[in-house]
């Protein structure tokens, strides 16, 4: 643990008060660890900042005293991208709770970097809205994250990624200039689209301090069903069938292995009495009951070996834990290693074959769990109990990714754990210009080193 100099704990102290300056090596550990305990570091101190301008104060002393920062937001990301590794100061923004009133005109909020999901959707609701973008983690994620991650979720099919939901960015420089505009205009032509730039930076171009963010439609009725096949490829091809229906929000996959380990984790029943090799669950949501129309195209699919259509919200949920429940169940066994791959919906099926077949030859022993969001071919791959030979399956993995031209990261981002691989799915051309990027928002490489952008570490 890197001790942290009275002169930065001074300074820091005088933008946000001596009580959130943090220096206590066991406090400053907890912010030095992901939640699932595979990435750690150290950290010099954790400053908690309470709003945009003493995140600005913040930065500025971090600057003028060379001062490496990591923003950390509800840090439940996955590829290491929110932890310290060299003794910088963690900047966490979990006080910048501000959320703004709901303009029914646009449907808009404005939301602070460290409005939880859940009190962001809680707050649409009270104004008969919602927001788009679901995720497991929901009650720890942070708007600040979802914005730095480009994150997916459970309804992408529908809506969109965490880009699709932003109007605008607010952010603070290295220098502690702030950029952006929340204001919310519908439109605006005038150049460059700065938040768009921010949006999926991994705060390596700037502190994201509050987003101006879209909002849908709060729907009354929902209906949701598994459905059982005996081939990856039968489900793809249901998820064809069932995007006929405007209502269709989700399409999740998951496999009878991940089911098990759910089901005795959380002492819940398995959605069958007979077990299946692949499962997909389905929902839609819409203000006049969707269940008749939905029945009537699960009633026409090819492949389908049975069904289980949610009755009531207890049975929504159940059938929701099946998935949901997949990242809990699997950290129980273990710190796994996570990859998070997408590739052409076409070839999905082809691409999970292939991903058992090399951690059966890679790894005999250990355990792979698949599952994922598969009308964007998006597969979470994990694995416990790799040891040694996590490095080449990883390499492994995400070469057969980019192999079928798809993506070494389709939502979790690629923090520090992907970014040697960002070649396989970026030319020397676009790397040159990421790194040209990275050097005019941040030209002393203070945030987020090592992030991203491999390289760019002080």
């Amino acid at each position: 643990m890197c001790a942290a100099s009275g002169g930065v704990v001074d300074k820091l102290s005088e933008v946000v008060g001596s009580r959130h300056v943090l220096t206590d090596p066991e406090v400053v550990a907890g912010f030095a660890t992901d939640w699932t305990g595979r990435f750690t570091g150290s950290a010099r101190l954790v400053v908690r900042p309470a709003d945009r301008d003493e995140v600005a104060g913040v930065l500025r002393v971090c600057q003028k005293l060379g001062v490496a920062v990591v923003p950390q937001g509800g840090n439940t990301g996955l590829v290491g991208g929110g932890i310290p590794y060299q003794g910088e100061a963690v900047l966490s923004l979990t006080r910048l709770t501000y959320l703004g009133p709901v303009d029914p005109v646009t449907r808009q909020v404005t939301a602070g970097a460290g409005v939880t999901l859940t009190a962001l959707a809680a707050h649409a609701a009270e104004a008969g809205m919602d927001f788009a973008i679901d995720i497991a983690s929901r009650d720890s994620a942070t708007v600040g994250g979802l914005v730095a991650t480009n994150a997916g979720g459970l309804r992408v099919l529908r809506w969109g990624s965490m880009r699709d939901q932003v109007v605008d960015v607010e952010g603070v420089l290295a220098n502690g200039e702030v950029v952006g505009r929340v204001v919310g205009l519908p439109k605006d032509s005038t150049g460059y689209d700065l938040a768009g730039s921010l949006v999926g930076s991994e705060g390596t171009l700037a502190v994201v301090t509050a987003a101006r963010l879209r909002l849908i439609p709060a729907f009354r009725e929902r209906a949701t069903a598994t459905l059982a096949f005996d081939r990856t490829e039968d489900a793809v091809a249901a998820i064809g069938a069932l995007r006929v229906l405007p209502s269709l929000t989700s399409a999740e996959v998951f496999y009878d292995d991940g089911l098990r380990l759910v089901c005795a984790h959380r002492q819940v029943a398995p959605p069958f009495a007979e077990s299946y090799p692949v499962y997909l669950l389905v929902e839609c949501a819409a203000d006049v009951d969707p269940t008749e129309s939905l029945g009537e195209i699960v009633e026409t699919l090819q492949g389908l070996r049975d069904s289980a259509l949610a009755v009531d919200e207890s049975s929504r949920r159940t059938l929701w834990t099946h998935r949901e429940a997949h990242a809990e169940a699997i950290n129980a066994l273990g710190p796994p290693l996570k990859l998070d791959v997408g590739v052409p919906p076409a070839l999905a099926a082809e691409f999970e074959r292939e991903v058992r077949s090399i951690v059966t030859e890679v790894a005999p022993t250990a355990t792979l769990v698949l599952f994922g969001h598969l009308a964007e071919g998006n597969f979470h791959v994990n694995v416990v109990g790799a040891g040694d030979s996590e490095l080449e399956l990883t390499d492994r993995v995400l070469r057969a990714a980019a192999a079928k031209g798809g993506t070494i990261s389709a939502e979790h981002g690629v923090g520090v754990a992907k970014a040697r691989w960002l070649e396989l799915t970026r030319s020397p051309v676009e790397r040159a210009l990421y790194r040209a990027v990275k050097h005019a928002w941040d030209p002393d490489g203070l945030l987020n080193p090592g992030v991203l952008v491999a390289g760019s570490a002080t």
